[in-house]
């Protein structure tokens, strides 16, 4: 799926027609992928869209900085360089005015659409840890069984940490390891020790199995779900 531009609604032809045409066909495409239960990178693309316009709404000065300037001036001795702006608020304002009104209802609806999915896929998952939980759980293995497939896939987790100008986040990033075909001598267990017998350097690790009842496209729906499932579990030990 092409992505919405991060400016979108000010670069190019500022026409509140055609940027509505613009948005309306990347909505088109969104629900397409929804209805196939793909649900990323389109939920969080569409979220980020969503804060930006409401951003723009609230400050319209953050609009004007995005339009395109010409030099008017340049002052050699004091090494300065004066801007023209190329459009002028009054006109262009009101086009912009028009297609924010237009944009935040529309891909809030749409936004609404993949958060009830995002619940749906959450709820017919379920996560539980294998063995005993050791104490430090910032590093392990996650196991996806994948409703109907037959076979279990294999994840390294790490939690990491970031921050920004004001708060410190928690994220989940998974490197695939390998997949294991279901029979009944494959279990969670002997998956386990299997990882851990490939692996001397995480002798006790933290292992969950995630099992969805429905199967749903693995990286695009399940393995982000699952991440997320895992991060509040995580937190509520």
């Amino acid at each position: 799926m092409k992505q919405l531009s991060a400016n979108w609604l000010t670069e190019g032809l500022i026409d509140a027609e055609y940027k509505k045409y613009i948005l309306l066909a990347y909505l088109q495409e969104v629900n397409q992928h929804f209805e196939e239960h793909k649900l990323y990178p389109f939920l969080s693309d569409l979220v980020y869209h969503y804060r930006s316009l409401l951003t723009l709404k609230q400050n319209k000065e953050q609009v004007s900085g995005h339009f395109p300037k010409r030099i008017e001036k340049i002052d050699l001795e004091k090494f300065t360089i004066a801007y023209e702006r190329i459009m002028h608020d009054d006109r262009y304002m009101e086009e912009i005015q028009a297609i924010v009104d237009f944009a935040i209802p529309k891909i809030q609806e749409q936004l609404n659409t993949g958060a009830e999915m995002y619940e749906y896929v959450s709820q017919k998952i379920a996560i539980a840890p294998i063995g005993i939980i050791p104490l430090q759980t910032d590093e392990g293995y996650l196991l996806i069984c994948n409703g109907n497939v037959t076979h279990t896939d294999a994840y390294l987790y790490r939690v990491t940490v970031f921050t920004d100008a004001t708060e410190k986040y928690r994220a989940i990033k998974t490197c695939f390891l390998q997949t294991y075909t279901r029979s009944i001598t494959t279990t969670y267990e002997s998956i386990k020790h299997d990882l851990i017998q490939n692996n001397r350097e995480l002798p006790n690790p933290a292992t969950f199995a995630v099992h969805s009842n429905y199967t749903f496209p693995m990286h695009e729906t399940l393995l982000p779900v699952a991440k997320r499932n895992l991060m509040r579990f995580l937190g509520a030990l």
